[in-house]
């Protein structure tokens, strides 16, 4: 009889869902906030989709979450989505080109390597080589000339990514609920996070969106969170954290590519720089975690 296959396909399905869709995200984004206010464009979204998702898994028959699990993932909703993906989504908004924020997100990997001394984690010497690698890229991508143009989304920028690394780090560590019902939680308390955070910042809608906001927010609502979110809190629990980080250094080039297709976004030469520093330093962190074995992972 065959052996079972070395990349299942919801693997493969996963990893095609955080590559591909989560890199056309930060275009979608950088048209959403043409049309919302940065804060409110995030809360809908995840207020939709955690709606949507735990409106299904209950008529599904999954158990509603017990209190410690809406705690937890009330936590890591408020990291990764409040926090991380609303900086982003702010940092658009001022400016920052989709490209450009998604090559600062690719730091993630970098400060998951860091979180994980909370957690009594080694690194080895190449893993070192590539923090430091790392810092020497962000240094380099800071000097490029849009964010030298706005310094004040290149704080939320990194903010964002630390904070992204650590709830990941500390998911692996929490009482979450079981399967797709952790990242509707998630999203519910951030969606509901965002919202309350844009109301008491003064946003609000100065006409309402045309179709294409619309449609940036179906986007960002479906494909962006329920089906890429869901992706990646799966890769969280089946592969390891570097695995599941991998997408740092592959939606870069997907965001810049469909920037410059479709809206004229550029990138600089001290962009295109940081981008093969930063993706180098994050390939060396990568591999050795790449290479232990199974075993070693909880």
């Amino acid at each position: 009889m065959p052996g079972p296959r070395r990349f299942p396909l919801p693997l493969i399905a996963a990893f095609f869902a955080l590559y591909v869709i989560w890199g056309s995200t930060y275009l979608v984004i950088r048209i959403g906030v043409e049309y919302w206010p940065p804060l409110l464009l995030a809360g809908i979204r995840f207020c939709t989709a955690g709606v949507l998702m735990y409106g299904f898994l209950r008529w599904r028959g999954v158990p509603a979450p017990t209190w410690p699990q809406w705690k937890a993932a009330g936590m890591i909703g408020i990291l990764l989505l409040t926090v991380g993906n609303g900086g982003v989504s702010v940092a658009e908004h001022m400016g920052v080109s989709s490209g450009v924020a998604a090559l600062a997100v690719a730091t993630v990997p970098l400060f998951t390597l860091l979180c994980g001394f909370f957690w009594g984690a080694r690194n080895t010497r190449l893993e070192w080589a590539g923090v430091i690698l790392g810092i020497i890229g962000i240094a380099m991508l800071n000097m490029g000339s849009t964010l030298q143009s706005s310094p004040l989304g290149a704080v939320l920028l990194l903010v964002a990514a630390a904070s992204w690394a650590f709830g990941s780090v500390w998911s692996r560590h929490l009482p979450l609920p079981q399967g797709a019902m952790a990242s509707a939680a998630e999203m519910l308390v951030a969606g509901v996070a965002l919202l309350i955070v844009s109301a008491l910042s003064g946003e609000h809608l100065q006409a309402m969106p045309p179709l294409e906001g619309w449609l940036a927010l179906a986007y960002l609502t479906v494909f962006g969170s329920i089906i890429a979110f869901n992706a990646y809190m799966y890769l969280l629990k089946h592969v390891r954290p570097a695995a599941a980080t991998s997408y740092a250094y592959v939606n870069p080039a997907v965001a810049v590519l469909l920037g410059i297709v479709f809206v004229g976004e550029t990138i600089g030469l001290e962009e295109a720089l940081a981008m093969l520093v930063i993706i180098s330093a994050v390939l060396l962190i990568s591999l050795p975690q790449w290479r232990k074995p199974k075993a070693e992972i909880r």
